[in-house]
């Protein structure tokens, strides 16, 4: 049954309705013997005549009360009064991330502090063995202060050997009661892939989920859409996410990281949670991708720092002048000569490679410096970042595509051939090595 506005049952008086959670209906509840507002998850009455379901419930509490950690909700108890079962856990204020996603995507130094402490969330859950399974902004609580705490984890289990099979389901959001063989649990937009097929899902299913939702904080939209839950499940097991609609400025890292939260092998996914914070607190010293000085921190005099520029100048001069001079037209063309110097901070990277390119209509460089790619017009005074062409590993011997409009460049972190429109954006994989 349901309960209303000043139902006292055991210790607790309800105050009001907070919704349905995955496994029952939730409520904002006083605890009156302690003098303290908790919130009360007490498992639907079409459920509570399932042995094995209560079973999984009492489950679901020895579960939570394993994971004591400030980004997730505590359980402080577990009831059985006058027939009810219910969990009592901490009462969470302020909004959930999907509220806030309701006004509009976020900007990168909004959206990272959050993505970092959900990480944490599910770092530490992960370590305990369990897999939530059915992350999404509605699970995601933002305090006032801006604290997040994940909630319900009532969908999760301890990872065990499970077989299942396949099943469909017909709802937008596809909470199902238990994690047995043929469930498919979650909410369709943020399922995985093996999820949507019905298949077990480990930590790996969890790194899928949380790629959708820093997605959807980036660009105010699910990078899996449809009409029906059979569309969605279709796009989540199918399409590619458009990364290209995420915003242009923001570090190139960045991009990877979705991108690679977001494979649909979990093979080739980021393999651990805590790895993917790691990188967010990286990023989060300088999200729009500002590149820091490599090496030696010395300044070194700027002529020095002109030389090798200047001899890809003179190489860009004799391959203009002989292009030029192969044309039908009688007239030799003009040779311009002209000094390039490297910006302060920037550093050649990778020296002992190829780390110069000049486009094939003699107009424009490309080099490496900083591990990232950067393009100058001849006839501009400064060379400007390629976004999306960059790589902790490095990126080495760019080679501008026949027409000009691509440079292709060797991937070190994945080892990869690569390429990328001039204009930037997210890298399109050519080969492996």
């Amino acid at each position: 049954m349901l309960w209303t506005t000043g139902t006292q049952i055991g210790a607790y008086e309800i105050v009001g309705s907070l919704g349905a959670g995955g496994m029952g209906q939730v409520y904002r509840a006083r605890d009156t013997k302690l003098g303290r507002a908790v919130a009360i998850k007490v498992i639907l009455d079409q459920f509570a005549a399932n042995e094995e379901r209560v079973g999984r419930f009492e489950r679901e509490a020895k579960m939570l009360a394993a994971l004591n950690h400030p980004r997730i909700a505590s359980l402080f108890g577990m009831e059985h009064i006058d027939g009810q079962h219910f969990l009592v856990m901490e009462l969470i204020e302020g909004e959930t991330l999907a509220d806030r996603l309701r006004r509009g995507p976020m900007q990168v130094e909004e959206a990272l502090p959050i993505a970092g402490q959900i990480a944490e969330a599910l770092e530490a859950a992960h370590e305990k063995g369990v897999v939530h399974r059915d992350l999404k902004p509605a699970n995601v609580k933002i305090t006032p202060d801006g604290q997040v705490k994940v909630l319900d984890f009532g969908l999760a289990k301890v990872m065990e050997s499970e077989a299942t099979s396949g099943s469909a389901a017909n709802s937008p959001t596809l909470s199902m009661m238990a994690s047995q063989a043929g469930l498919i649990l979650g909410t369709a937009a943020y399922m995985s892939p093996e999820q949507a097929k019905g298949l077990p899902a480990d930590h790996r299913s969890d790194i899928f989920s949380f790629g959708t939702v820093v997605f959807e904080m980036l660009t105010g939209r699910q990078p899996f859409q449809g009409d029906t839950a059979p569309d969605v499940l279709a796009s989540v097991l199918v399409r590619e996410p458009d990364l290209t609609s995420l915003p242009p400025n923001l570090h190139s890292r960045l991009h990877d990281l979705v991108r690679r939260c977001l494979e649909k092998n979990p093979k080739r996914r980021w393999q651990a949670i805590g790895d993917v914070r790691a990188e967010i607190e990286t990023i989060a010293a300088d999200p729009r991708g500002g590149v820091g000085v490599h090496g030696s921190t010395e300044s070194r005099p700027l002529w020095r720092r002109a030389i090798p520029v200047i001899s890809a100048a003179v190489v860009a001069s004799a391959v203009t002048g002989l292009a030029v001079w192969t044309t039908t037209r009688p007239a030799p063309a003009s040779v311009a000569r002209f000094t390039l110097a490297l910006a302060d901070g920037q550093e050649f990277t990778n020296s002992g490679r190829q780390v110069i390119a000049i486009s094939p209509d003699g107009t424009q460089i490309v080099y490496v410096a900083n591990l990232r790619l950067y393009l100058r017009q001849i006839s501009d005074l400064e060379a400007r970042p390629i976004p999306g062409a960059e790589g902790a590993g490095g990126v080495l011997n760019p080679v501008f595509s026949p027409d000009g409009r691509f440079i292709a460049f060797w991937s070190a972190a994945d080892q990869t051939l690569k390429k990328i429109a001039i204009a930037g954006g997210a890298p399109i994989t050519l080969c492996d090595a």
